[in-house]
């Protein structure tokens, strides 16, 4: 596929799972791809397989300095972001009682903060360019369920 019609795909947690077998997937079709992930050590392999067509970067999507240099790298390296999937996050799984505040706010400022973080960046970005997609990716685990009776 030519690089004039390959998509740019810009992917967060692109270290494994969904986020992985996209950016995978994607490079197979032909398209271009920035791998995000908080140890860019985990995506370089898709940069030294693709060394055209991807780039390995560092990104805790809480971070806002790291959200704007691994917006200004896809720039830099493909000139346009056409696709956005924000797929960073994770669960946290335990009864209310069992995790802390802590646990959950990190959790928030991860799955929603840092979605809004990466969105928020490249928003500007789109509209100049009068097109792309944003693709938001969430998942539910099984939780266990509880009976209580005293």
């Amino acid at each position: 596929m030519s690089t004039e019609k390959s998509r740019i795909w810009f992917i967060t947690g692109a270290s494994t799972g969904f986020g992985r077998k996209l950016a995978e997937a994607a490079l197979a079709k032909g398209d271009r791809v920035v791998a995000t992930a908080r140890k860019e050590e985990t995506v370089a392999d898709l940069e030294r397989q693709n060394p055209s067509r991807a780039r390995a970067v560092r990104l805790d999507v809480t971070d806002l300095t790291q959200v704007k240099a691994s917006v200004d790298a896809a720039i830099d390296a493909f000139g346009r972001i056409d696709v956005l999937v924000n797929n960073a996050g994770y669960g946290l799984m335990g009864a209310v009682e069992e995790v802390s505040d802590a646990q959950i706010r990190q959790q928030f400022e991860t799955n929603l903060f840092g979605l809004l973080n990466v969105t928020r960046a490249v928003l500007p970005l789109l509209r100049k360019q009068k097109f792309g997609h944003i693709l938001n990716v969430t998942s539910v685990r099984p939780v266990n369920r509880y009976s209580l009776s005293w």
